[in-house]
């Protein structure tokens, strides 16, 4: 009877373990340098699935809608039906500067090597209804919404929650 519950126990844990991964969380590896220098290639971060209304910062995972069966990782910037506007290395929101504190550091390397050039081209650009405006944090290695255009709510898989590996950048993601 002992290894009965035992087994049960275990068996349970099991079950739910699974139910978790399938339902609520997923690992995901980060593939590329377009998230530099938040996010390396290779580093694993666990994701909080089926979550279709992100925040503005927010690492989002999305279906990649110009690559079929590819993923993208990228960071909210636009909010539905919102303008965004980069001018002069600066993003604006509505008219409203918005300040980006994960790019600080980035940009100020980026500028003592580059000093003549922008960190971030210029645009404007509309964010339809029920959709995102979604950046990479290396602006300048980039596929995101300045290319392929606004995404779709219906497109995020989820939201980046930690970085788990390597073990000495284990953090919990904003």
């Amino acid at each position: 009877m002992k290894y009965l519950k035992t087994f049960l126990y275990l068996l349970s844990i099991v079950i739910i373990v699974l139910l978790l991964r399938k339902f609520v969380v997923a690992p995901v590896i980060v593939s590329g340098h377009s998230m530099d220098p938040t996010l390396s290639d290779g580093e694993k971060i666990i994701t909080l699935k089926y979550t279709k209304n992100a925040k503005r910062q927010q690492i989002v995972i999305l279906d990649a809608p110009d690559v079929p069966e590819k993923d993208y990782i990228k960071r909210v910037i636009g909010m539905p039906g919102e303008t965004v506007e980069m001018k002069n290395d600066q993003l604006y929101i509505d008219g409203k500067k918005v300040s980006e504190p994960y790019l600080d550091k980035y940009k100020k390397q980026f500028h003592e090597a580059h000093p003549n050039d922008p960190f971030t081209e210029d645009f404007t650009a509309e964010v339809p209804d029920g959709c995102y405006f979604v950046m990479g944090d290396n602006r300048r290695n980039s596929h995101d919404s300045r290319y392929i255009g606004a995404i779709a709510k219906s497109s995020l898989e989820g939201i980046a929650k930690v970085i788990f590996w390597p073990l000495d950048k284990v953090k919990v993601l904003p």
